[in-house]
């Protein structure tokens, strides 16, 4: 299986991540992201033979203080 990066957003609801969306395209999946109305991460994963091995968090969007 091949090797792909792609640009995941993920949001923060009932005090846990989930999946959003995903993007081949960074510039495409931040457009996204800031218009989601809930706290949201954009991260770069890189997938190899279907797991992801390697993932970055680029930008985290939203309420930046603990929540309860």
């Amino acid at each position: 299986m091949a090797r792909f990066e792609q640009f995941e957003i993920w949001e923060f609801k009932k005090g846990r991540w989930q999946l959003a969306a995903s993007f081949s395209d960074f510039q495409v999946a931040q457009v996204m992201a800031l218009h989601r109305g809930c706290r949201v991460r954009v991260m770069q994963v890189i997938y190899e033979e279907g797991k992801p091995p390697q993932q970055q968090v680029l930008t985290d969007i939203g309420a930046t203080r603990d929540e309860p």
